[in-house]
Formats: C-alpha cells, structure tokens, sequence
C-alpha cells in the first residue's frame, strides 16, 4: 500500500477505471491504482473529481486537504472511520509503556543530532564539535536509565543545550552566526529559520496524527492540553536533526539565503520575510519530495512521517511492540 502525495499546484484527479489519472493541464503527471492506494495528500490548490471523491470513499481511503506549508485544513474520510476506540487505547497506556516510548523517542532525537554533528565533524574536524559527540553518547547512556519522565525531560534539555552550542561552529558562511537557541521570539536568522521548518513538520505530522486516527492530545512524552497537540511534539523530536537543522545548514553554507534581504527584524526579532520563506518553502518541499527506497517502493520523505506515525499506531493497539523511532546512521 502506498500514499499518494500530490504536491504540485493546478493539479486535476480523476478517476479513469480503477486508476487515479493525476494531470496538470493537458500533462499526465502519474497514474496509480486506486486499490494500492492508503490514503491521498494534497498539497496546495488541486481539484479532485466527484467520481474519484466517492471511489476513494468506497474504498476506505481518505483525502486530506493541506496547505504548501503541510498545514491541515481538513480530511475526508469514510463515515465508518474514527478515532474513538483507538482513542481509549491511547489513555489506557501503562506509566511504564509511556516512558519506555519516551526514552526511545528521546534516544533517537540525540543520536541523530550526534550523526549530523559527527558529519559536520568530518568536514571540519573541530576539536569543539568532537567534544559535544562524546557529551551526546554520554547523554545517550544516561537517557536509557531515566526512570521518571521529568529525569528525562531534563536529560534531553542538557543534550540538546550541548548540541546548539557547537551548531554554530557548521557554519561556514561568515553572513550567518549562531550562539544559542531562541524560540518565542527567534532572535536571529538561523533561528528563525529552524522554527519556521519545525512549524512546518509539526504541522504536518498532526495531519497524519489524525488521518491515522490517533488522538494528538494523547502522547508519551510532551504533557497534552486544549491548545498543544502532544503526540505532533513527540514525533517531531526523531526529525529535528535529520529534516530541518541538516536543510538550514545546507540554505546557509550554500548562500542561498542572505542576511540583508531574505529575513525582517521587527522589535529585535527576526523572521524569513516573503522572498525568505519562498526559498525556504522550496527547499524544504524539494527535499520532502524527493524519493527514497522503501518495502512498498520509491516513496517521497514525507513518507517517513507517515511511517512513523503508522508505527506509533501500531504500538498503541499492541504496546507489547513498543514504538521504533526513526534513527539516521
């Protein structure tokens, strides 16, 4: 089974027997089997048929609408789906099954920005960021043993203190500098930059949270509320370093964003502007798009998203699997 992502603008869907004929203008851009089919994402402003509207229905595959910014506006879905059942699986969830999930989600989040900074380190061989890794894999050994969420709410504070303090240090455009990290407001443009992308994997992770039929409010790590979808700020802790902070290194050290014209700085802060998040934007979908190996064949990144939280579905309907994060090597 396999997601349709459908990325690009001005696209029309159609049904056309038991395929799917995806066409912008006069273009067939792809066709794909309407059985093989889990579920259709569309990006942006595409159209989709009544005809294939009803078929995806019959089949018990949803339709989510979202923005370029992977923003949910909406899904539909089946009128038999829901999330109610899975939903009391999720509160039901033993103390000890929510922290042994925890440590896994806070292990992989450490060791992928261990990799990034040993890649970083084989490029610059810098005695600064050899010494951070050797403080993540001691933070690595301390995260196994944590027997409460708090102990490790604050070992993941430390490891991720340690790790922006050296993210500077991969920087090689001397436009750009970066002491430590701020959040509300970023205070300059490398910050601003990594919250801008992890709003947009937040975001979209919360639209498969819900297309999967999980509660969001329900996590593991991150204490839900009215107003915080937890579970999206649990899964995104495994893709921070591989998705977002690796994409602004990349936007930076290639010079294809600048200081002076791609950032505002109202009141101290600093935010992309317009001509900031197109290029950001492009980047970031670029990179989402593009294809990886998986057992179902060639699927775009965004698929991994999508994984993660089908797995995260599966540890909650059985919790005796457990949940295994997304790890980069």
């Amino acid at each position: 089974m396999r997601s349709l992502y459908v990325s690009q603008s001005g696209c029309n869907l159609s049904l056309n027997q038991e395929q799917v004929l995806i066409k912008q203008g006069q273009d067939v851009l792809d066709q794909v089997q309407l059985p093989m089919l889990e579920q259709v994402l569309i990006f942006g402003q595409s159209q989709v048929t009544s005809q294939l509207t009803r078929a995806c229905l019959n089949h018990n595959i949803p339709i989510v609408y979202l923005s370029r910014m992977g923003r949910c506006y909406g899904r539909l879905v089946p009128i038999e789906r829901g999330y109610r059942s899975l939903a009391r699986q999720q509160q039901a969830l033993s103390g000890d099954d929510r922290l042994r999930v925890a440590r896994a989600i806070v292990g992989a989040k450490v060791k992928n920005s261990r990799v990034l900074l040993q890649r970083q380190y084989r490029r610059l061989e810098s005695a600064t960021l050899k010494g951070a890794i050797t403080n993540l894999t001691t933070s690595l050994d301390r995260i196994k043993q944590a027997d409460a969420i708090e102990r490790l709410m604050g070992f993941e504070g430390t490891a991720a203190a340690c790790y922006f303090a050296v993210l500077g240090e991969c920087l090689t455009n001397e436009e750009f500098s970066f002491q430590t990290r701020s959040r509300q407001p970023p205070l300059d443009p490398i910050n601003a930059m990594l919250s801008f992308g992890y709003q947009l994997l937040w975001n979209h992770l919360l639209s498969l949270i819900e297309l999967q039929g999980l509660d969001p409010y329900e996590a593991c790590l991150h204490q839900g509320s009215e107003r915080h979808a937890a579970l999206a700020s649990d899964l995104i802790e495994e893709f921070r370093a591989p998705l977002i902070d690796s994409l602004v290194l990349y936007l930076v050290n290639s010079s294809i964003v600048s200081v002076e014209t791609d950032f505002d700085y109202p009141a101290g802060a600093c935010y992309l502007n317009g001509e900031g998040r197109k290029k950001f934007l492009r980047a970031f979908l670029q990179r989402m798009e593009a294809s990886l190996a998986t057992p179902d064949g060639p699927q775009p990144r965004w698929d991994l998203l999508n994984r993660q939280v089908k797995l995260f579905r599966q540890f909650v309907s059985n919790p005796s699997l457990g949940y295994k994060p997304y790890v980069i090597r």
